[in-house]
């Protein structure tokens, strides 16, 4: 029986596929090899998604049950981590071929039939690309790590400041953003001074200077507080998130630590309003308090009466 072929052309965005040819090249490329040695493609599936991780790739998922449903039984892809950079993915395809549903798979100059030696190969070319990912993984953790112990906030900058690159690529500073960096050491001082609101604020942002974001678009109530709680202000900052781990920035504060200081004390004793708090007279709530007032009430009454 003549083994019907999909042609599976993938490439991912992400940094460590950047090299791989394009969908449109990977397409050519197994064409012309598949003319070449009289191969019958059936279908030709594209998609541009990262297959580290497993079962997020929806047109692979869907080659996979239309495999076991038995419309094709041999796969086309440029190369082995094409199909599967991941456990998950490589367990589903070498479970395929030990069922006999996938007969074949042909990549650039390699074949893998349901044989043990033919696996066993793909699932070295396999783990030897999710070996890869985790390494890099594991450096571009360290790097980050790296980069906050040396001042350099590894995250975009807040509101006020300003990503300043310098040639290459994820090499830079933060510098002050000198349209809204003044209006955020404002924003600082009026809460500390006068005791202002986030909403007052917010209306002020809005309403009076018409306040943008780097977007262009107006900053939200939950904008205003999260500036004013950030640290990263008056030159500190803790990376990862909830970490415990405090680092001092090489970026220019705005503020002093003493004024952020103050600005907690004054959101302390002033939260901010909630929705949702405000109660009605005549909830299910209240209704069931009136009930109950007047009940004991009543009942003081009787025994007062009883007694006299």
């Amino acid at each position: 029986m003549d083994i019907q072929y999909c042609l599976y052309a993938r490439k991912s965005s992400e940094d460590d596929e950047r090299q791989a040819l394009s969908i449109d090249s990977q397409i050519k490329e197994m064409t012309e090899i598949a003319q070449t040695e009289k191969l019958e493609i059936v279908d030709i599936r594209r998609e541009s998604h990262s297959a580290k991780a497993s079962g997020q790739r929806p047109i692979f998922n869907q080659l996979i049950q239309d495999i076991r449903s038995g419309t094709f039984s041999g796969i086309i892809a440029w190369a082995p981590d094409r199909l599967s950079r991941n456990a998950g993915g490589l367990g589903s395809v070498v479970d395929l071929m030990d069922q006999g549903l996938l007969q074949e798979i042909r990549t650039q100059g390699q074949i893998f039939t349901n044989s043990p030696n033919d696996k066993f190969l793909l699932m070295i070319l396999c783990s030897q690309a999710k070996l890869e990912n985790d390494n890099r993984r594991l450096n571009v953790k360290r790097g980050l790590k790296n980069k906050a112990e040396m001042g350099l906030r590894p995250c975009s900058a807040p509101l006020g400041y300003l990503h300043q690159y310098i040639g290459e690529r994820n090499k830079g500073t933060i510098v002050v953003d000198p349209d809204r960096a003044p209006i955020v050491k404002q924003m600082f001082t009026q809460v500390a001074e006068r005791c202002t609101s986030g909403r007052v604020l917010l209306r002020w942002l809005n309403e009076d200077i018409k306040f943008t974001t780097r977007t262009g678009k107006p900053l939200a109530l939950s904008g205003v507080y999260r500036i004013l709680n950030n640290p990263f202000y008056y030159g500190e900052y803790e990376y990862p998130q909830k970490s415990g781990a405090w680092y001092k920035g090489r970026h220019e504060p705005l503020i002093t630590k003493t004024l952020f200081n103050e600005v907690q004390a004054q959101l302390i004793t002033s939260p901010k309003s909630r929705p949702g708090t405000k109660e009605f007279n005549f909830t299910q709530k209240n209704i069931l308090k009136i009930f109950r007032m007047a009940l004991f009430e009543n009942t003081y009454i009787t025994t007062a009466q009883s007694h006299t």
